[in-house]
């Protein structure tokens, strides 16, 4: 592991042990929530990955130190600090070597956290290819590092604001399995539906600990997306998100929003318009897939 990473205690002596660990992003604290609801989750988050048998693992880059875990002085300060840089894989060598403030995306937080040895982790829903992808070249590079680096995805499907049956399509070109948890749909973040059949089905935390091991043990490098559908009684109605989410493109394009700034924006324009629904949505399934993915780097521990 490179000297670059620096392991909270606890963290380390449960990856020394043998013992679950859950990685978790922490854009969702400096960009995808406003403060203090941002904090707040993110404490509830990593009590809920205790609650169900694993140790935390938020990674951050704080004055250019990649930890991997966070205390809670940590946690506020990367939640109430202006400026932080949202950092994906082109960002990260440069955010470290100018010891700047990093909140780590999808791909940045599986590249640390396979650095770490971490092989679970848990975020809201990934990135993937956005609408109009056939002229912008809009590609996130989550789905990149999904094709290459061996750790477990546990999100709610692909953020509903992209286009999910590309997304669905590309991952299936990177060789990147796609597994719902008890649902032949696969979810689309806000809603339980996309209209789109998920490619594979299983049912227990224990069934998707075998199906990992065993991908891995044939040496087929590379992440698995596991899909989980927000609970019920939370979800957003998927045709009435559809009509916020056009809006907030439109939106997007008047204003000429671009690249990073993108997703940012359409979650906060789309906030707005839902009176806040939405981000109490956005809450539940960050914890819904916490919950979830503790139970299977649990599982996964004891194979």
């Amino acid at each position: 592991m490179t000297p670059r990473i620096h392991l909270h205690p606890e963290v380390a002596q449960q990856l020394q042990q043998g013992g679950p660990v859950v990685a978790l992003e922490s854009t969702i604290i400096a960009h995808g929530m406003p403060y203090p609801q941002n904090v707040q989750t993110a404490r509830e988050v990593e009590a809920i990955v205790r609650e169900n048998g694993a140790v935390p693992a938020t990674i951050a880059i704080l004055d250019g130190k990649i930890q991997v875990g966070l205390d809670q002085r940590q946690l506020e300060s990367l939640g109430n600090t202006p400026g932080v840089w949202k950092v994906s894989l082109r960002d990260l060598p440069f955010v470290v070597s100018e010891k700047l403030n990093g909140a780590t995306t999808v791909a940045a937080t599986m590249h640390i956290a396979h650095l770490a040895g971490i092989r679970v982790f848990v975020t809201g829903g990934i990135g993937g290819v956005h609408r109009g992808a056939e002229t912008s070249m809009d590609i996130s590079a989550d789905l990149t590092e999904m094709g290459r680096t061996s750790v477990a995805v546990v999100a709610a499907g692909v953020k509903s604001i992209l286009d999910i049956g590309l997304t669905l399509e590309y991952l299936e070109t990177l060789g990147v399995p796609v597994v719902t948890f008890g649902s032949e749909e696969f979810p689309s973040f806000y809603s339980r539906g996309s209209g789109f059949q998920s490619p594979l089905r299983l049912d227990s935390p224990d069934a998707i600990a075998r199906f990992l091991r065993a991908k891995w043990d044939l040496e087929l490098n590379g992440s698995a997306l596991i899909a989980n559908p927000i609970p019920s009684e939370q979800e957003f109605p998927f045709a009435e998100m559809e009509q916020h989410i056009r809006a907030a493109l439109d939106a997007a394009e008047r204003q000429s929003i671009r690249g990073k700034s993108t997703t940012p924006f359409l979650l906060k324009y789309i906030a707005d318009a839902t009176g806040g629904d939405s981000l109490a949505s956005n809450i539940a399934l960050v914890k819904n897939n916490a919950a979830l993915g503790a139970r299977i780097a649990t599982a996964f521990s004891s194979l």
